[in-house]
């Protein structure tokens, strides 16, 4: 049976929490860790180091709570639903009848960009529903820019408090509806430049081999140019396919990063999770693999139609919520 709020509930359980000091973190946290651990439940902290420090150094050793390294694990979204789900398969496999997992997710006050991570919290909702999963996300008040505590709400069905108090959220959205409304678009500030190579309904092979001199100026690691080489040619193959005419594909490079768009004049996949699991809509396979080949990936509508931002190397820290 399930313990605790999530006793008598069928799939995940989301909830978030605001803090503004240590104390109330920890006021937060260890009670949810306690008491999967003597409720026999796997329980699982995937904080970054600096929380995990304060969770080890309040709890003791030998807690029973499993410990992961929160900054390997949250490295981007679509690996970290794959990790996710392949540790709640393993754990229900064993007769887990919950599993309580509590984590930072990485948001633009740690200096990783935001927009992807918006839509891990809301995919949440959906791709981890098939488990018995208690999930706590908790956001530091202290460094958390306001729009990602407003998404925080829109994505997670209750809130918790330091005194342990717990309710609903109000703003709770589904998250077709949240992807919807609340994502606010961003481009790359390079993007403010001419872009260095722009072309119109490029065959795959040709939006490939024309990326070339952008490399010159780049010089990314292999693994970096191999992987936006390839999720380029996934991006055109699947605006040709199921986007709409024209097709555009524009690339920027500066030393360390290239930045390629592809904008076609559809609406893009309606699957919130699209990007994040291998199989969510047409087309879903090739952005599964950029997701896990990019260092970041933007899915954004507007007025000139559907674009998928594709950063290999390093994306600018200061673009996410511009």
């Amino acid at each position: 049976m399930r313990s605790g709020p999530a006793a008598g509930h069928e799939g995940i359980l989301h909830e978030t929490a605001f803090y503004g000091a240590d104390e109330e973190f920890l006021a937060i946290v260890l009670p949810f860790l306690r008491d999967g651990v003597a409720a026999g439940e796997p329980t699982v902290s995937l904080f970054g180091e600096r929380n995990q420090a304060l969770i080890r150094a309040a709890i003791g050793p030998a807690s029973g709570v499993v410990f992961i390294d929160g900054g390997e694990h949250y490295l981007r979204p679509a690996a970290a639903i794959r990790s996710h789900r392949e540790m709640l398969a393993g754990y229900v496999g064993d007769g887990a009848a919950q599993i309580r997992i509590a984590g930072d997710v990485p948001h633009p006050g740690v200096g990783v960009p935001w927009e992807w991570w918006a839509r891990y919290e809301a995919a949440a909702n959906e791709v981890y529903d098939e488990f018995p999963m208690y999930g706590l996300c908790p956001y530091d008040t202290r460094i958390t820019p306001p729009e990602v505590l407003d998404h925080a709400r829109r994505t997670h069905t209750h809130l918790v408090t330091a005194d342990g108090l717990r309710h609903r959220s109000d703003a709770y959205q589904e998250p077709r509806e949240f992807l919807a409304t609340a994502v606010t678009p961003w481009s790359e500030p390079v993007e403010a430049a001419p872009p260095i190579l722009e072309l119109g309904d490029p065959a795959p092979d040709l939006a490939r081999a024309a990326l070339a001199p952008l490399q010159d100026i780049a010089r990314l690691t292999d693994d970096d140019w191999h992987g936006l080489r390839l999720s380029v040619t996934e991006a055109v193959t699947n605006a040709l396919l199921h986007g709409r005419p024209r097709a555009r594909l524009r690339a920027w490079a500066q030393p360390g990063r290239i930045v390629v768009t592809v904008t076609d004049q559809g609406r893009g996949p309606a699957d919130p999770t699209a990007g994040l699991m291998p199989g969510a809509g047409p087309g879903g396979l090739g952005l599964w693999l950029a997701h896990q080949l990019c260092a970041y990936v933007s899915l954004q509508r507007d007025d000139e139609g559907f674009t998928i931002r594709l950063i290999a190397g390093a994306p600018s820290l200061g673009s996410p919520l511009s």
